[in-house]
C-alpha cells in the first residue's frame, strides 16, 4: 500500500508538472502571438501616413510592407533551426525584443531609409514567432486538446491585430505617429523579458515508429496522401495570404477615396480585425460541424461578395460591413493554418509549420507591392475587383483537399 501510494503521488506530481508546462507554453505562445501579430498589422495603420509624409506611390507603399514581411518570411526556417540548438525561449525573446525595437527606432529617427532599416530589423525579429510559438503549443499538448490549444493560440494573434492597431489609432489622435509608435515598441521589449523567463523547456518530438502506409495512425492515410494534402494546404495558404495582404494595403485608400480621414480609414482596418477575431473562433467551430472544404467555400464566397459590396457602397455602409468581411476573410485562416499539423508526422510538425509559414508569409510579402502597382495602373477599385476574383479562385483548390481527405 505504501509503495502504491508513493507511485500515485509521483504520478499526480508528474501530471501537475505537465499541466504547468502546458499553461506556460500556451501563455508564452499566446503572449508572443498577440504582440507580434499586432506589430505586423501596425504597418497597415501607418501606410497612409507614410505615403503622405514621404510622397510615395501605391507600389512604394506596398514595398514598405514587403520589406517587413519578406524579411520575416525568409527567416522562418532558420529561426526554427536556431531555436532547436540554443532554446526556444532565447530565440523567441530575442525576436520579440527586436520587433519592439523596430518601432522604437522608427519613432526615434527620421527619413525614409531610417524607416526601411527599422522595418528590416522588425522583420528579423518577427521571423521567430510563428515557427517557435506554434511548435511550443503542438509539443505541449496532445490529441484533441492540441487542436483546442492551437485554436486559442491562433485567436490570440487576432486579439493583437485589434489591440495594437487600435491603440495606435487612439494615440495618433493625441500625438504624432513617431512617439505613438515608439511607445508601442516598448511593449515588445518588456514582454521579451517575460518570454525568456517563463518559456518551458520541452523535449523534442520523438521519432515516429515506422508503419505500413495503409495502416498510418492518422485515419489510415498513406504517407504520400499526407504530403499531397500538405501541398494543397500550402496552396490555400498562398492564396489566402495574397488576398489578405493585397486587400489590407488597398482598403485604407479605398475608404479615403470615399471621403474617410486617415484615422477613420485606420479604424476601418480595426473593424476588419475585430470581425477576424470572432471569425477565428466561429470558423473553427463551423469546420468541425460541416468540414474543412465546406467552410472554405462559404468563407471565401462571403469574402468575395463583401469585397464587391464595400467597393460599391458609400463610406458609412461600407464601414458597417467591414466586421462581417473580417469574419470570413480572417476566420478561414483557422481552418487552413490549424490543419497543417494533421498533415505531418509528429516529429516533423515544427518543420512543416516553419515551411508553411515561410511560403504563406512570403506570399503575403509579395502581395502589397503587386496590389499597389495594380492600384497605380488601374486604380484602387479595379485592384480590389481583382482581389475579389482571386478569392473565388481558391474554391477549386479547396475541393482538391476534399478529395484527398475522402
Amino acid at each position: 500500500m505504501t509503495i502504491a501510494a508513493s507511485i500515485d503521488r509521483e504520478q499526480a506530481a508528474d501530471e501537475a508538472a505537465a499541466r504547468r508546462r502546458e499553461r506556460r507554453a500556451l501563455g508564452v505562445a499566446c503572449g508572443a502571438h498577440i504582440v507580434h501579430d499586432g506589430y505586423t498589422d501596425l504597418i497597415w495603420v501607418a501606410l497612409p501616413i507614410w505615403q503622405a509624409e514621404f510622397g510615395l506611390s501605391y507600389a512604394a507603399v506596398g514595398l514598405l510592407r514587403m520589406i517587413y514581411n519578406g524579411t520575416m518570411a525568409s527567416l522562418q526556417i532558420p529561426a526554427a533551426a536556431i531555436a532547436e540548438r540554443i532554446g526556444a525561449g532565447t530565440v523567441l525573446a530575442t525576436g520579440t525584443a527586436l520587433s519592439g525595437l523596430c518601432y522604437c527606432l522608427a519613432g526615434a529617427g527620421s527619413g525614409f531609409w531610417w524607416l526601411v532599416a527599422a522595418l528590416l530589423l522588425g522583420g528579423l525579429g518577427g521571423a521567430t514567432q510563428h515557427p517557435i510559438a506554434s511548435a511550443l503549443v503542438t509539443r505541449a499538448f496532445t490529441g484533441a486538446r492540441a487542436l483546442t490549444a492551437f485554436g486559442t493560440y491562433n485567436f490570440a494573434g487576432d486579439v493583437g491585430k485589434i489591440l495594437l492597431p487600435g491603440a495606435a489609432v487612439a494615440l495618433i489622435l493625441l500625438m504624432p505617429w513617431r512617439p505613438a509608435y515608439g511607445l508601442l515598441g516598448l511593449i515588445g521589449i518588456v514582454l521579451a523579458i517575460g518570454i525568456f523567463i517563463f518559456t518551458p523547456r520541452l523535449p523534442p518530438e520523438p521519432a515516429a515508429e515506422p508503419a505500413p502506409p495503409a495502416a498510418d495512425a492518422r485515419a489510415g492515410t498513406p504517407d504520400g496522401q499526407l504530403k499531397f494534402g500538405f501541398r494543397i494546404l500550402v496552396a490555400l495558404g498562398i492564396a489566402d495570404s495574397i488576398v489578405r495582404g493585397a486587400f489590407f494595403v488597398l482598403l485604407p485608400f479605398l475608404l479615403i477615396g470615399k471621403g474617410a480621414t486617415v484615422p477613420l480609414a485606420a479604424w476601418g482596418l480595426t473593424l476588419v480585425f475585430i470581425g477576424g477575431a470572432a471569425g477565428k473562433l466561429a470558423c473553427g467551430w463551423i469546420a468541425r460541424s460541416i468540414g474543412t472544404v465546406a467552410t472554405v467555400v462559404v468563407a471565401q464566397t462571403l469574402t468575395a461578395a463583401a469585397m464587391i459590396a464595400i467597393l460599391l457602397l458609400p463610406l458609412w455602409p461600407a464601414l458597417a460591413l467591414l466586421p462581417l468581411l473580417g469574419v470570413a476573410l480572417n476566420g478561414v485562416t483557422t481552418v487552413i493554418y490549424g490543419s497543417v499539423p494533421n498533415y505531418a508526422a509528429p516529429e516533423r510538425r515544427a518543420h512543416a509549420l516553419s515551411v508553411f509559414y515561410t511560403v504563406a508569409l512570403g506570399s503575403a510579402a509579395l502581395a502589397p507591392p503587386l496590389s499597389g502597382l495594380a492600384g497605380d495602373l488601374i486604380g484602387v477599385p479595379g485592384a480590389v475587383g481583382i482581389v475579389s476574383a482571386l478569392t473565388m479562385a481558391t474554391i477549386p483548390v479547396a475541393a482538391l483537399l476534399g478529395k484527398e481527405r475522402g
